[in-house]
């Protein structure tokens, strides 16, 4: 299961590094803060789920709740949101540590 988690939060923290250089590049070349929403990357790759999870959201019990939700989700940057539950997933999959207290004798 750790080794699951590592690799998912691996993969979505260099997924988000590579939307983190696209997006410098572009703020570079236009002389001003230039990002990628995750609505427009979710457009170019397959607009049809988009609106199909859209659809599955309205038909909710909570439809206006999860409808604005969404939209500040969608609105977020990409590589925001992608990294942030990367770096939990790279956290959660790691080893626990051995010793935590230093012993007496140790001192």
């Amino acid at each position: 299961m750790r080794l699951f988690l590592r690799v998912a939060g691996t993969w979505l923290i260099a997924l988000a590094l590579i939307l983190l250089v696209v997006d410098g590049t572009r703020s570079l070349a236009a002389s001003g803060l230039v990002y990628t929403s995750l609505v427009a990357l979710w457009t170019q790759l397959h607009a049809p789920s988009l609106g199909a999870v859209e659809a599955f959201f309205d038909s909710r019990f909570f439809a206006e709740l999860l409808d604005t939700a969404f939209k500040a989700l969608l609105e977020s940057p990409a590589f925001a949101v992608l990294g942030i539950p990367g770096i939990v997933l790279a956290l959660a999959g790691r080893r626990p540590r051995r010793e935590r207290f230093l012993r007496q004798d140790r001192i």
